[in-house]
């Protein structure tokens, strides 16, 4: 039986290396290639056609949200599996937004990475039990919940999200993110009316909490 060709791309030469090794002693898949940015990984899904990506979140020249979206939309063929160590209550559904097949934690073990490969070679959605449900729950969510329902959120809303609870002025996010600070402000706005908060104050009391109780 032909196997399934994987390409890795993580800007962790440590864990990628363990990783390729692993993969190349199962039966069913190999690793065709590897990748360390997203440069490098635009270069070998073009080369290398795989069949399945494991793609790291955070690379050193990029962001791997934005690099599934353009290749995923550029080599349909190829299924997408995002490998993070981000807590997966706040990035699997971008994920999948952004074209992923599946979202893995990097903590998971080696055994749950094979069979998400396998399961989105079947042409299914792979995600942990808890993220199903959790996903489910948002799109039903509790009206009498008080929990913030950051699934709501745009990529670009939970970026500055993120930068007002670290403290960020407006000019500061304007600056990080390449926008003016009126769409900033008008990012403050949708923030206040998706997450039920009445004031900028409450906003920016929400996302210092948030941030400190370690959801970054």
């Amino acid at each position: 039986m032909k196997k399934l060709r994987i390409l890795i791309v993580d800007d962790h030469p440590f864990f990628r290396s363990g990783l390729v090794q692993w993969l190349n002693q199962q039966e069913r898949v190999t690793c065709c290639g590897e990748a360390g940015s997203a440069a490098e990984a635009r270069n070998a899904v073009a080369e290398l056609q795989p069949d399945v990506v494991l793609m790291d979140l955070r690379l050193g020249d990029g962001e791997g949200l934005d690099l599934i979206r353009a290749l995923s939309s550029g080599y349909p063929q190829t299924r997408f599996l995002a490998l993070s160590q981000f807590d997966e209550d706040l990035y699997a559904h971008r994920a999948l937004q952004a074209g992923a097949r599946g979202y893995l934690m990097k903590s998971e073990a080696t055994e749950t990475v094979l069979a998400a490969i396998e399961t989105v070679m079947q042409g299914h959605l792979h995600l942990s039990p808890e993220m199903s449900t959790k996903l489910l729950q948002n799109m039903f969510p509790d009206p009498l919940s008080k929990t913030l329902n950051m699934a709501k959120l745009t990529d670009r809303e939970f970026q500055v999200f993120q930068l007002i609870g670290c403290g960020r002025s407006t000019a500061e996010i304007a600056t990080h993110l390449n926008i003016s600070g009126k769409t900033v402000e008008t990012y403050r706005e949708h923030l206040k009316e998706k997450l039920c908060l009445s004031a900028g104050s409450a906003l920016l009391r929400a996302a210092t909490v948030w941030t400190e109780s370690g959801r970054l």
